[in-house]
């Protein structure tokens, strides 16, 4: 990572690397480099020179030497080559040294050992970091494009909020005359760790963009995992701390003591200053049928309206809610030279305790629900996504602002399945409803297809189902569907959610032809049979006896379970 580096004058560079013969001894020097602030361009004859000396089996394991050479203040850390290596393969001293190769450096001895081992510390930080991802956005990182400058800028910033004295460092390295250069140096070793990644399926590359490989993700989501991860921040905090403090507090002393008194007295100035950074959620992207969003998009409502319904100056934007007991949901329409366009707008709200404690108590013991208005946005996206890309009839999502939790759709014009459920159970007899029996058939059809890609779409009553214009079934919401859910909730919910449709002292016969036409499509297309007859438990029966009349769900729930004779 030395190249294009300015290196010391050759007399301090010969004395430093003496000195670190003198400390090796009989011992074999692995590697030696100077990092610190003077290889991020900040070369005042004040700052301190931390040199980084790997030695091969080397007593004491680790040590440090403070020196002075040609006028200039030096720290040696010298260090054993097994310690070391630990320290880059699992963060052994939290990465008290090994972090030093997260930045540039300037190598004095066996550059090529250095570069090896900056490469796997760079490979272990991009798999932290990927796993992080999948636990923090479990649906949507299967579908995020990822920059490989997300892993240089988060790497950083997250141990600079574990040891606030490393901003001032990121702050050199960012430093407009110098930033250019140091991101190349950096991204070198981040580069070569993608490449073994990706020749190791871990993740895939198109376009510029990394994508995380679904057999990576679906491992990462083990709770092994979790507890690793925050095992080794805390680790990494109180190594990080321990051995970094007197250098970083000496250099920013010497630097300027007025900021670091400041800096002490106040604590918001730390979080002023790490606002100076680049925001790494910059370089993760979600796709859209309008291409790709960064995860720091900040859109609001009627500035997207006239950017992407009409750019014209005088065209009248209306913003009208339109229902969402849970989330606010909105219709805004556009209209310039007599021409109006509508898309929908869904603003995803933390759910109040007052609010989901119902919802929660009325499916006890059967299922729970994501509560949390980043962890619904983001299921929203993830499957609708993944849906519209396998050919699925869903509102394309045309912008997502992840900071304002709001999610823009086209309006998709056609008939709610609600309406056509209840044509079925108003009709004094059931000649002539060909067409909408049609329409449920395919409803079970759909969402057996659905269910055969692993997804549990998790609400599935018939308002969220539409009849579009061409005849196609859109599926509308998934703030609560999930990769590996409860498929025997979306066929227990639609089927007996349909029921509370039918009228009270009204025969059964309409809930029941329903419930045939929805199961015999299901199965259709492929659909288990093993679910369909799950769903006619009473784990799940008693869920809808709330609004569902006890002859109708007791209807349904005896078709289901016999629906293997609907095979027949």
């Amino acid at each position: 990572m030395s190249r294009h580096l300015k290196h010391p004058d050759q007399k301090l560079t010969e004395q430093i690397v003496n000195f670190c013969r003198h400390i090796a001894g009989s011992c074999q020097i692995a590697g030696t480099c100077i990092c610190s602030d003077y290889v991020l361009g900040f070369s005042d004859t004040k700052t301190i020179l931390e040199i980084l000396l790997v030695i091969r089996d080397f007593q004491p394991r680790l040590i440090s030497y403070v020196k002075v050479l040609d006028a200039r203040n030096i720290i040696v850390y010298a260090v054993d080559e097994w310690v070391f290596e630990r320290d880059v393969d699992r963060g052994f001293l939290g990465e008290a040294l090994a972090r030093k190769m997260i930045f540039p450096y300037i190598s004095l001895m066996n550059g090529n050992y250095l570069n090896l081992q900056e490469v796997k510390l760079k490979k272990r930080l991009v798999l932290e970091l990927l796993e992080t991802l999948v636990l923090d956005f479990p649906e949507l990182s299967y579908e995020f494009h990822i920059k490989p400058e997300y892993f240089m800028y988060e790497s950083m910033l997250t141990r600079a909020r574990l040891f606030p004295p490393m901003i001032y460092g990121l702050l050199n390295f960012m430093r407009k005359d110098v930033r250019k250069g140091n991101i190349e140096l950096v991204m070198r070793g981040y580069s070569e760790a993608l490449k073994e990644l990706e020749e190791e399926k871990a993740v895939a590359f198109s376009d510029g963009y990394m994508k995380i490989s679904q057999r990576f993700a679906d491992e990462a989501r083990s709770r092994k995992v979790r507890f690793t991860n925050l095992f080794k921040t805390a680790q990494r905090t109180l190594f990080t701390s321990l051995l970094s403090i007197f250098p970083t507090a000496l250099n920013i002393l010497s630097q300027n003591r007025e900021t670091f008194l400041k800096f002490q007295r106040n604590a918001r100035e730390n979080s002023k200053l790490i606002n100076q950074l680049e925001d790494p959620h910059r370089f993760l992207y979600v796709p859209t049928a309008r291409g790709l969003v960064p995860l720091t998009s900040k859109m609001d409502i009627e500035p997207f309206a006239r950017e992407v319904l009409s750019p014209s100056e005088d065209a009248e934007v209306k913003i009208e809610e339109i229902g969402g007991v849970l989330n606010d949901v909105y219709l805004v329409k556009a209209v310039a030279k007599d021409k109006e366009r509508k898309i929908v707008v869904k603003r995803f709200r933390d759910w109040s305790s007052f609010k989901w404690f119902p919802l929660t108590l009325w499916a006890l013991g059967t299922r729970t629900f994501a509560v949390l208005g980043r962890s619904r946005l983001e299921r929203e996206c993830a499957i609708n996504q993944l849906l519209y890309s396998k050919g699925f009839a869903v509102p394309k999502i045309l912008h997502v602002s992840h900071a304002n939790r709001l999610v823009f759709m086209e309006h998709v014009e056609g008939e709610n399945l609600g309406e056509v459920i209840k044509r079925i159970v108003n009709m004094k007899n059931h000649q002539g409803i060909t067409e909408d029996s049609g329409v449920i058939s395919k409803v079970g059809q759909k969402l057996a297809d659905v269910h055969a890609l692993g997804i549990a779409l998790g609400d599935t009553k018939p308002e969220n189902l539409m009849v579009g214009q061409n005849g196609e079934i859109y599926m509308l919401d998934f703030e609560q569907a999930s990769r590996n859910g409860d498929k025997v909730w979306d066929i227990a919910e639609f089927l007996y959610y349909s029921g509370h449709y039918v009228p009270p002292f009204a025969r059964t016969s309409s809930a029941e032809l329903i419930t045939k036409t929805f199961i015999k499509g299901y199965l259709k297309a492929g659909g288990d049979v093993k679910l369909v007859k799950k769903a006619g438990n009473p784990k799940y029966t008693k869920v809808f006896s709330i609004f569902t009349l006890p002859l109708i769900i007791l209807a349904i729930s005896n078709i289901c379970r016999k629906a293997d004779k609907l095979e027949e």
